[in-house]
């Protein structure tokens, strides 16, 4: 089969397209004919040897995948042959076939195609077990969502109005901006133009947030920490920004505030059904209309390192997707 390859770490440009022999489904394994597979900032760095795995040389990247279900291994009894799924595969997206354990895939609704699929999993999972499970964000409580004009951002903009929160979204630029407002934030701050912590302070009477989620890091942890509510919750998805935070314990005292880290992927080996009940509730969501996700850029599998550079140099407007078929 084709695939993009990672043959030693380094850069997105140094992945090459080749081939991988044909997997097999073992015990309780689905092999997915791949139509086109998300693209996600824990891409990078794994290419780069940054993540917490370190898969073997040669591996193909790529996290999340919708296709056709090709074949099942044995004991598989939720999805058969010919059936449209996606599902999460840790590695080996980028490829004309991927492995995925059963509980790792998810029969698709008839109206959401294969390129909305791809992107969907990593992003809505991760927004949503953040404010669900960690956050507990409650109906009218005001949540900050930065980096939200990416795929994790906007996702959790609309998971955060589902859920009946004021949204107030941070993004560098009024173009990003724009389009953090039409997937229904109802504030927007420009970090890059307005001091976060002053504009928080602002758009909640000096109150401060109840819930930011931050998948950026740095100054912007910083001035949140700062910027919430008594009570209030941080909740820490990743580092775009390149620098790990740290959090003065005397504030988290005299605030009563919690800085909660969050791994969607690690529910996958502690808590899978937790993921079932999950994705049950985001597909009712997306077919009564209230997630609308945003696919930016389809590039075609021989493209798939450009498709990282564009995450990597923070380019990109919700969801980048590399097309198999």
């Amino acid at each position: 089969m084709k695939a993009m390859l990672c043959r030693a770490h380094g850069g997105p440009e140094t992945l090459t397209l080749g081939e991988l022999p044909d997997p097999a489904p073992g015990p309780g394994q689905v092999l997915v004919r791949v139509a086109a597979a998300g693209v996600n900032f824990a891409d990078v760095l794994m290419v780069e040897g940054k993540y917490q795995e370190k898969p073997a040389f040669p591996f193909a990247p790529g996290l999340e995948v919708a296709g056709t279900v090709e074949a099942v291994g044995g004991g598989v009894t939720r999805v058969e042959a010919g059936q449209r799924v996606l599902a999460l595969v840790g590695t080996g997206g980028f490829a004309e076939l991927a492995l995925a354990a059963e509980s790792d895939v998810f029969v698709l609704l008839e109206t959401m195609d294969f390129e909305t699929a791809a992107g969907f999993p990593i992003t809505y999972g991760t927004a949503h077990g953040a404010l669900t499970w960690r956050a507990d964000l409650q109906p009218g409580e005001t949540l900050a969502v930065h980096g939200a004009a990416g795929g994790v951002g906007l996702a959790t903009v609309e998971v955060g109005k589902a859920l009946g929160a004021r949204v107030i979204a941070s993004a560098g630029g009024p173009e990003k901006l724009a389009v953090a407002a039409a997937h229904g934030a109802d504030e927007t701050i420009d970090y890059r133009q307005e001091d976060l912590r002053q504009r928080l302070k602002a758009l909640t009477g000096g109150r401060g947030v109840d819930v930011v989620f931050d998948p950026v890091g740095g100054p912007v942890f910083d001035g949140s920490l700062r910027s919430l509510a008594w009570g209030g919750r941080l909740v820490v998805i990743g580092f775009a920004g390149g620098e790990v935070p740290q959090a003065p314990a005397n504030l988290l005292l005299v605030k009563n505030i919690g800085v909660l880290g969050f791994y969607w992927g690690s529910y996958r080996k502690h808590a899978p059904d937790l993921l079932i009940e999950q994705f049950a509730e985001l597909f009712a969501w997306y077919r009564d209309g209230k997630l609308q996700p945003l696919v930016s850029q389809v590039l075609p599998l021989a493209e798939a390192a450009r498709a990282l550079m564009l995450l990597k140099n923070r380019q990109a407007t919700g969801k980048v997707v590399v097309a198999i078929r």
